[in-house]
């Protein structure tokens, strides 16, 4: 699962028949320093499913590859996005996610 941000909607002129009712929207997929403010994002936008709504500007946490048609089985869809959440807040912590820290269980 990867955290993206909405910068636009997919407007299709025709589609695959099981797409009928579909929200598509163009997602940017965001990185740690992105998220920090650190980079701007320069990694490709995809499009991804969306039932939940999300708007330009929102921050979705979206799941790719098989997991992102799981959602509609039985039936099959042609997706390579969706949007599982829409993300009201992001935490981080302000040390490098890579440094290991002390726990309370650690000894």
């Amino acid at each position: 699962m990867r955290i993206a941000e909405i910068i636009g909607t997919v407007t299709l002129n025709r589609s695959h028949a099981s797409f009928t009712g579909a929200r598509l929207k163009l997602a940017l997929p965001l990185r740690t320093s992105d998220l920090r403010g650190e980079t701007r994002p320069d990694n490709a936008p995809l499009v991804l499913w969306d039932e939940l709504g999300a708007g330009i500007g929102s921050r979705v946490a979206l799941s790719e590859g098989g997991e992102a048609a799981q959602p509609f089985l039985p039936e099959r869809k042609p997706v390579d996005a969706y949007n599982a959440a829409i993300l009201d807040d992001i935490i981080l912590p302000q040390q490098n996610l890579k440094t290991k820290t002390k726990t309370l269980f650690d000894k």
